[in-house]
């Protein structure tokens, strides 16, 4: 592994900056590759994945917006298959729990000849921190169209952490791993969590479909984004993904990261303060 180079797409992301620092961290040679690198790398815009991938030995791919989107799978077969002829020994992809565009596209990678490492995931514990409820929470009040049912949130730096296992030991090569926290909490209790940690009232509101998406409009989040949110909470957070599983585990040989260890942690920082 020294001697190797691994090429982090969508390494500027929750996870992929992670995995970074992390692999820096042991030595290795990283490379982010996104559209603001150089070389750079846009999924949109196929005359640059090649120079992207040159050099390197493995990748991480983390799909934008979502693998959830039409083309998705397609792309993900394409970049699979170059990657092959470009000298790539291996692709650790973020996947998906639940959705049907993910799985789609685990297959595609799976048939493209390369050694794969699938890493399936669902909502991070992070999105209440690195995204778009950071905002509301810190207003103190997070609207979602989302009510009973619950969801392991699956904390970032444990993404990052079987990720790197994944390129340090061949042993988890051609395997997939469902990525859970350790329990299952509904929105509403998660935001309860995060109000007792910073010690002030955050009022979490269960909304209409309708309604969330006209607040995302107005607020100028893209249409494509607004359709993939959507998708995530009218269909995919309908209980599939609430069971808790032990990939964290089988991968690190630790138990998954808590939900309130992340939130202790990230109150402590201030970020939730008023």
């Amino acid at each position: 592994m020294q001697n190797s180079e691994i090429v982090l797409i969508g390494g500027s992301g929750k996870t992929g900056g992670r995995i970074a620092d992390r692999l820096e961290e042991l030595g290795l040679n990283v490379r982010k590759a996104s559209r603001s690198t150089i070389p750079a790398f846009n999924w949109e815009d196929r005359a640059t994945w090649c120079d992207a991938l040159t050099g390197a030995t493995s990748a991480y791919v983390a799909f934008q917006p979502d693998l959830s989107v039409s083309w998705a799978a397609e792309a993900i077969e394409a970049l699979s298959k170059l990657a092959r002829e470009c000298g790539l020994q291996h692709i650790v992809l973020l996947s998906g729990r639940g959705e049907d565009g993910a799985q789609r596209s685990e297959e595609a990678l799976k048939a493209a000849g390369i050694d794969y490492t699938i890493l399936r995931a669902s909502w991070f514990c992070q999105n209440f921190s690195e995204g778009a409820f950071v905002e509301p929470l810190i207003a103190g009040r997070l609207e979602l169209p989302a009510g009973d049912i619950k969801e392991p949130f699956t904390d970032a730096d444990d993404i990052a952490d079987a990720a790197v296992a994944a390129f340090t030991d061949i042993r988890h090569r051609n395997r997939i791993y469902e990525l859970t926290g350790p329990r299952a909490l509904t929105f509403r209790e998660a935001v309860a969590e995060i109000a007792a940690a910073a010690d002030r009232p955050i009022e979490y509101a269960q909304v209409s479909m309708a309604d969330f998406k006209d607040g995302l409009a107005a607020a100028g989040i893209p249409e494509q984004i607004v359709a993939l949110l959507e998708e995530l909470f009218g269909e995919v957070l309908d209980g599939r993904n609430s069971e808790v599983m032990g990939g964290v585990t089988e991968i690190l040989g630790r138990p998954a990261r808590d939900f309130s260890q992340y939130v202790r942690e990230t109150a402590a920082t201030g970020l939730w303060s008023a």
